[in-house]
C-alpha cells in the first residue's frame, strides 16, 4: 500500500471543474484531503475487495483515490454530465489498475443497489447556498440505504447533526477528524484568491 503522501501526489494531476455551478457547490476536493480520507478508509479495511461508490463524484477525485487502493470496483455518480467527461480524462491520467464506471444520476435517488459489501465516499454540498440548505442530509440518506460504511466531508460544526442523523437511520459515527478545505476563487461572490475553510470527515457504520 502506498503512503498517504504518495497517494496525494498521484492525485495532484486530477483536474477540477471547467465551468462550476454555484447551486451544486462544485469544488475540487483537495488531493491531500482525498488521500487522507481514502487512506483512513483503507486502514479500516473499507476499500480493498469492496465496491466503492462516490456520490456526487464531480471530476472524480475521491473515486480515483479509491481506485488506486485495490477495490473490487468503483462507481462515480454525478448529476452533471460535464464533470463526468473530465472525470474520464482524469481516470486516463491517473491510470489505476481498477476501472471506474462513471454514471450520470441523482445522488439523492441512486439507481444503484450493490449486493456486495459497499463503501460510500463523498464530498456532498455543504448546503452553503440558500437554495441548497441541508443538501448533505439527502446524500447521507442515500448512504444509509445502500452502504455498509460511508466516509463523508461536511462543514465544520456538523458533529451533532451527523451523529443524530446516523442514529436515526440505523448508523453510528465511529470515527471523525477535522480537515482543511482549500477553496479557489471561482465564483463571482468570492472576494479572495483562495480561502481555506474548516471541514470535518465522518466514518459511519450503517446497520
Amino acid at each position: 500500500m502506498s503512503t498517504k503522501s504518495a497517494l496525494a501526489q498521484q492525485l495532484a494531476i486530477v483536474a477540477g471543474f471547467e465551468d462550476p455551478t454555484v447551486s451544486l457547490e462544485q469544488y475540487r476536493t483537495p488531493p491531500e484531503l482525498a488521500a487522507t480520507l481514502v487512506h483512513t478508509a483503507d486502514l479500516h479495511e473499507d476499500i480493498a475487495d469492496r465496491t466503492v461508490l462516490d456520490l456526487g463524484c464531480g471530476t472524480g477525485m475521491l473515486a480515483l483515490a479509491a481506485a488506486l487502493r485495490g477495490p473490487t470496483r468503483v462507481v462515480g455518480l454525478d448529476i452533471d454530465p460535464a464533470p463526468l467527461a473530465t472525470a474520464r480524462e482524469n481516470e486516463r491520467k491517473v491510470a489505476s489498475t481498477t476501472d471506474v464506471g462513471w454514471v450520470r444520476g441523482d445522488a439523492t435517488r441512486v439507481p444503484l443497489a450493490p449486493d456486495d459489501p459497499t463503501t460510500v465516499v463523498m464530498n456532498p454540498p455543504f448546503g452553503a447556498q440558500s437554495d441548497n440548505e441541508h443538501a448533505d442530509r439527502e446524500f447521507l440518506g442515500t448512504a444509509a440505504d445502500i452502504a455498509d460504511v460511508s466516509y463523508s466531508i461536511h462543514n465544520r460544526g456538523s458533529v451533532e447533526f451527523v451523529e443524530a442523523f446516523a442514529a436515526d437511520n440505523g448508523g453510528e459515527v465511529t470515527h471523525a477528524f477535522e480537515a482543511a478545505f482549500d477553496l479557489p476563487h471561482q465564483f463571482e461572490h468570492h472576494t479572495e484568491a483562495t480561502r481555506t475553510v474548516d471541514a470535518e470527515v465522518f466514518r459511519i457504520a450503517w446497520r
